[in-house]
This record gives C-alpha cells, sequence and structure tokens, in this order.
C-alpha cells in the first residue's frame, strides 16, 4: 500500500470526507482491519479563499505546492487535492514533486466513461465552469461538458461560498441544485458532475446520474494506491 497525501481544508467538510472514503474503499478492498496509510494537510481555507478572490493564482500555487513537498517529505507517495476548484493551480503541485499527483478530473472523466456519458453537466464554482482547466482536462478523456447559463452559475457561487463551505444545507438551495442539474439534463448531459467538493453534501439524486468528486476521487486514490505503479 503506498502512502496517500491528501492536501485538504478547502473546505475541511469535504476533506472528511476524502478521509473516510479512502479508508472504506482500502477496508472494502483488503478487509478485516485495514485502513489507509494516510497523511492530511488541512490548510487553513480562509487564506486560499482571499487567493481566490483576489484572483492570485500565483500564490495559491505555492501554497498547494509547498504543502505537497510537505507531504511528499513527510514519506507520501501518491499526492491528491482534495478540491475541484485549486486544481487550477495542479501545475504547481506537479512540478514540485516527483510523487504521482492524481488530478480529480481524471478520475471524473474515467468515471464518465464508465458510465458511458460522453457529455457531462458541471455544477461548480465559476473558475471550475467558466475558466477551462476543468473541461480540458476532460477533453483528453474524450469527455465534453455543458455548463449552467450566468444566472445559475452565479446562485451556485452564492451557494456554495455562502452555505456549503461554512456548513450550511439550505433546502431551498438544495432544491436550486436539483433544478439546475436537471435543466443540464435536459440540455443533453448524460451525467452530471458535481464538480465543487461540497455539492454531493447538499444533492444526492437529479434525473440523470451524479458523479460525486470527492467520493469518485477518494475511491481512485484508494485503488492506485493499492494497484497503482
Amino acid at each position: 500500500m503506498k502512502r496517500i497525501g491528501v492536501i485538504g481544508g478547502m473546505s475541511w467538510y469535504s476533506t472528511a470526507e476524502y478521509y473516510r472514503v479512502i479508508n472504506e474503499r482500502v477496508q472494502e478492498r483488503l478487509g478485516g482491519h485495514h485502513s489507509a496509510d494516510l497523511l492530511v494537510h488541512s490548510l487553513d481555507f480562509d487564506e486560499i479563499r482571499q487567493c481566490q478572490i483576489d484572483g492570485d493564482w500565483e500564490r495559491a500555487g505555492k501554497i498547494m505546492a509547498a504543502s505537497a513537498a510537505g507531504l511528499v517529505g513527510a514519506g507520501a507517495e501518491l499526492v491528491v487535492l482534495a478540491t475541484n476548484l485549486m486544481h487550477k493551480a495542479a501545475g504547481a503541485i506537479e512540478d514540485a514533486v516527483p510523487a504521482p499527483f492524481l488530478h480529480i478530473a481524471d478520475a471524473v472523466g474515467h468515471e464518465a466513461t464508465r458510465l458511458g456519458a460522453r457529455r457531462i453537466g458541471l455544477l461548480g464554482t465559476r473558475p471550475v465552469l467558466e475558466d477551462g482547466f476543468y473541461a480540458e482536462r476532460l477533453a483528453r478523456q474524450g469527455v465534453d461538458v455543458v455548463v449552467p447559463g450566468a444566472p445559475a452559475r452565479a446562485r451556485l457561487e452564492e451557494i456554495i461560498f455562502g452555505e456549503l463551505t461554512v456548513g450550511e444545507v439550505r433546502p431551498e438551495s438544495q432544491a436550486t441544485l436539483r433544478a439546475t442539474a436537471d435543466s443540464l439534463a435536459a440540455n443533453g448531459a448524460d451525467a452530471v458532475a458535481l464538480a465543487c467538493t461540497e455539492l454531493e453534501l447538499a444533492l444526492t439524486e437529479a434525473e440523470v446520474p451524479l458523479i460525486a468528486t470527492a467520493r469518485t476521487h477518494a475511491r481512485a486514490a484508494a485503488d492506485l494506491a493499492l494497484t497503482g505503479p
């Protein structure tokens, strides 16, 4: 079993899910009392959130790279970033450490392919939906994307940062998320990826299959730690 290093805290609510799911998957695979060989560096999200607001992706990348280097220095043989949005700075991590880095969109693309979904809807923050880095990574696997219109993207931003990342799940917001996912299905999505790790804490069903990105990513990390090169 390889030691997994998780860069977390963005937010800690979804990072807790990573810890749980990785361990569940290892126990599922190995049985008995087995659990994951796992390190977590939980960052202060307030500092990262300010980088997002300021558009300071260079600083964000340096923070991510330093975290990855610290995990590898502590023995991590595989690095996972427990957030969708901060994969905008994934290149900084890949450049900083020799250990394999499992990109969340690669895990999502693999799951979409397993589901037979060649076109998926994305729900997430503005950078994930608008900046291209996520869709471009999915395109490498032959997966096309469809995103909500501008008003819905703005509402998603409000729900994610005004509620979910501070631990709130409001029923009216859950209804909005369901309606937005269903509208993506109506626009041709074969599945919908919850491309913000907190979204799967609020949305569990829609008219098409939902890809819970945190769970998908965490399970893929456990599998790679057990069977990967």
